[in-house]
């Protein structure tokens, strides 16, 4: 693998725990609206610029990523983002409760991408993939890291434990509890030679800022006839961490309606392929199992081991997939169908639970994390997950790094 220090913005000392925020993806838009209403200095302001924009009007069209590019100038007339015009790779270390892990920050580059070596496990949708290569382009920038993991490399983890004995350039604790610990490198070529024995990287999470970074840099290259190969926008941001320190939580989904059943013909069919029986537990403890609430009610759901040669038909939400939502409940395109609704998160299942007993949903299915493992065994066989199938946490910050792809400007 290839990785290479970036010149950045990056937040002051004095205010970083109020710029970093979440990233665009996590959460609604009226939670991001609260977040930043109070708060000039988050950086969801270029996130995410629907939080400046009216709620109740139609937009323009490209102003969000205009309001993205405006508020990112604002952040550096105002030094809340300083530039760090000294090419450096950079340690992110992310602590909730007992749970830590560590990653490299260092861009990688596009082709790697293109070519395969950085492997894909989700489709992208073009709308989504479309809006962020926009918002790199309008706004110059990488604006939130890329999540990527590897299989662990001893070179890479001694490398890791002797930076974190020098003192941090950031150390904080967000308002949800969590820890976000920064070094900056000191031994950046070292790093580099170690990950030049790493053969290939995965999109742990964040495929559409992978595929919007990369056809950013590959528009820029179209569009500059004297283009090099040396240039900034052939490289992307991300944050590489060995596959042994990630959490990853199950992905929950509910749907709306029992497609025409009622309660009891509903169990009944369902009965006829898993096995069902009433539970209080509502997090199933293995693969091979399920937690349904229907009404008031918890059920576990079983079925028997499946031959694990397909790593993608063995994965339990496949199984739920093909035998429940989609011939039982006429689920049958689970990206696109409307009346399936999926639900990440520490309390997704909390919130599953309330959807359906209020009647806003009628039936939800807490499932079991699937594995690091098995995201890897799908891209490896170059094939595709289904839909929320994975949720990591915890989340990684934007406004921590910005990468500009064409480069700091030698003067403000």
């Amino acid at each position: 693998m290839r990785i290479k220090p970036f010149v950045t913005y990056r937040p002051a000392p004095s205010c970083v725990s109020e710029v970093a925020s979440l990233p665009y993806d996590v959460g609604e838009l009226k939670d991001a609206r609260a977040l930043a209403v109070g708060n000039p200095k988050s950086f969801l302001h270029v996130e995410r610029p629907e939080v400046d924009l009216p709620a109740d009007a139609e937009w323009p069209v490209g102003i969000d990523h205009q309001t993205a590019a405006t508020n990112l100038k604002a952040f550096l007339d105002e030094a809340w983002l300083i530039p760090d015009r000294e090419p450096s790779l950079y340690l992110y270390r992310i602590q909730l409760g007992e749970h830590v892990q560590t990653g490299v920050v260092a861009c990688c580059h596009i082709d790697d991408y293109e070519s395969n070596r950085i492997k894909k496990h989700e489709k992208t949708k073009k709308p989504v993939e479309d809006a962020r290569t926009q918002h790199v382009l309008t706004t110059g920038s990488n604006t939130g890291p890329i999540f990527l993991t590897y299989r662990d490399e001893v070179a890479v983890d001694l490398l890791m434990t002797a930076e974190q004995e020098g003192p941090p350039l950031y150390d904080f604790t967000a308002i949800d509890g969590i820890r976000h610990t920064v070094w900056k490198l000191q031994e950046p070529d070292a790093m580099q030679r170690a990950f030049g024995k790493i053969e290939c990287t995965y999109v742990a999470d964040g495929h559409h800022r992978t595929a919007a970074a990369a056809r950013a840099g590959l528009q820029r290259r179209a569009n500059n006839p004297g283009h090099t190969g040396e240039e900034e926008y052939n490289w992307f941001l991300t944050v590489l961490f060995p596959a042994s320190h990630l959490k990853v939580i199950a992905y929950n989904r509910a749907v709306e309606d029992l497609h025409g059943l009622d309660e009891e013909a509903f169990l009944a069919r369902l009965r006829e392929v898993v096995t069902v029986r009433e539970t209080e537990a509502s997090r199933p403890q293995r693969v091979g199992a399920a937690c349904m609430v229907l009404g008031k009610q918890w059920y576990e759901l079983t079925w028997p081991d499946v031959d694990g040669a397909d790593p993608v038909s063995s994965l339990d939400v496949s199984i739920l997939q093909d035998r429940v939502l989609g011939p039982i409940l006429g689920v049958d395109d689970p990206r696109n169908n409307s009346r399936v609704h999926y639900f990440g998160g520490f309390d997704s299942v909390e919130r599953i639970a309330a959807k359906v007993s209020s009647g806003e949903m009628a039936v939800g299915f807490s499932m079991f994390p699937t594995t690091v493992e098995q995201l890897m065994a799908i891209a490896d066989a170059d094939r595709i997950m289904p839909p929320k199938s994975t949720w990591f946490e915890p989340k990684l910050r934007s406004g921590l790094f910005v990468h500009p792809i064409d480069g700091i400007p030698d003067t403000p």
